[in-house]
């Protein structure tokens, strides 16, 4: 069956984004180590950003204040306002930090794009997002880009509708089982499961079963894979 609109995740599937956080997140632990052991501390950030995910939605800025938050409830009044000023300062630092695309992205994306519209579907800081897709250079071989709270299979439902194809003929990539794949399937569209290392446990999901699936061992392979559906 021709695929007539590939959607593509952004952050751990175009270019680096995990070994950032976990960058900021090991900083935020040293802060913390007087007042909590690391896998202590590291717990309580992972059930602060789950619990403010409705609250603060994805990206950056929400991880900055999830790691204020962990501070303070790791340190109570013990905690020196230096400690805040200092997680505030690695927040700017991850929102500032390079844009490195994985590699050969760029001539994968040109592939696709001679099959098919490309949508980019990227969740997180409208205004951090922006900046990356700009920054990345391939912001001209999309025809399309939603930035979204959060990725459900509403969310793609609506993605197809907009851009005038039906599910089946739509296919998702990107890193995360939560948030690429399993909705994405749920939605009727085929889906290809690229997992990075360092992934957050926040996206991880059962492995489906389904004949629409695939995993990849990189972007790179996606080309062939939507050659032979």
């Amino acid at each position: 069956m021709p695929i007539d609109l590939i959607c593509l995740d952004a952050d751990d599937t175009l270019w680096h984004n995990m070994r950032f956080f976990a960058a900021t997140e090991e900083a935020l632990l040293a802060m913390v180590a007087p007042f909590a052991a690391t896998g202590v501390a590291r717990e309580r950030l992972l059930q602060v950003e789950t619990r403010n995910l409705p609250h603060y939605g994805y990206g950056a800025k929400s991880f900055t204040l999830s790691m204020i938050e962990t501070a303070l409830e790791l340190g109570g009044d013990a905690l020196p306002v230096a400690a805040v000023r200092d997680i505030l300062a690695a927040g700017r630092t991850l929102l500032a930090h390079p844009v490195e695309l994985f590699d050969g992205v760029a001539d994968t994306l040109v592939r696709l794009a001679e099959r098919a519209p490309l949508v980019l579907v990227t969740k997180g800081d409208l205004l951090h997002q922006q900046a990356k897709l700009a920054a990345s250079g391939l912001g001209e071989l999309f025809a399309g880009v939603e930035i979204v709270s959060d990725k459900t299979a509403d969310t793609f439902a609506r993605v197809f509708a907009k851009h005038g194809v039906v599910p089946e003929r739509c296919l998702m990539a990107g890193d995360s089982l939560r948030s690429d794949v399993l909705p994405a399937l749920a939605a009727g569209a085929w889906a290809a499961f690229i997992p990075q290392p360092g992934a957050w446990a926040h996206e991880a999901g059962e492995m489906p079963t389904d004949a629409r699936f695939r995993e990849l061992r990189s972007l790179a392979e996606l080309p062939d894979w939507i050659a032979g559906l």
